[in-house]
């Protein structure tokens, strides 16, 4: 955050894999420059290109949206790490996680600090080469332990762990 400057308010994050769409960046803005939300996530789940999103991926992703929802009582459809948020509300959240777990760490603490989120339709094509994550049975098997650990730390108080990624 230090090497940003003082003069940006806004913060965007996308995959540099060639899954997400650039262009659509406005799209995550918008509810930002509106006033209407602090953290606006692109969510995937109705405009992705089919086989981008494997099998464990989208149970994954829907039981740590229920989980949260559960947990904090906010509704997300997608953990997607294309998204927008405010550098003071992203400097609020204080993130931990440089691994897996950085969306879904990102979404609880949100809910948590009852930031004000939302989500807008993107979408997702297959990505450029292997995944290291959803890629591998162990990769998954990681991933999928470090995100629910993330959330239970979470919603226990405490700091969200550093997962490898």
């Amino acid at each position: 955050m230090a090497a940003l400057g003082s003069d940006i308010d806004t913060i965007v994050f996308l995959d540099g894999d060639h899954s997400d769409y650039p262009e659509e960046i406005p799209m995550l803005l918008a509810p930002i420059e509106r006033g209407e939300a602090d953290l606006v996530i692109g969510s995937r789940v109705a405009r992705a290109q089919r086989g981008s999103l494997t099998l464990p991926q989208r149970f994954g992703n829907r039981l740590a949206c229920f989980l949260i929802h559960r947990l904090f009582g906010v509704r997300y459809t997608d953990l997607g790490p294309f998204r927008a948020i405010r550098r003071d509300a992203l400097e609020r959240l204080k993130m931990q996680d440089q691994g897996f777990g950085w969306t879904v760490e990102m979404q609880a603490k949100a809910a948590r600090h009852r930031l004000r989120t939302g989500e807008v339709p993107v979408r997702y094509r297959r990505r450029i080469g292997r995944s290291k994550i959803s890629g591998t049975i162990s990769g998954t098997i990681r991933a999928g332990t470090a995100i629910l650990s993330t959330i239970g730390k979470i919603a226990l108080g405490a700091s969200a762990p550093s997962a490898e990624g």
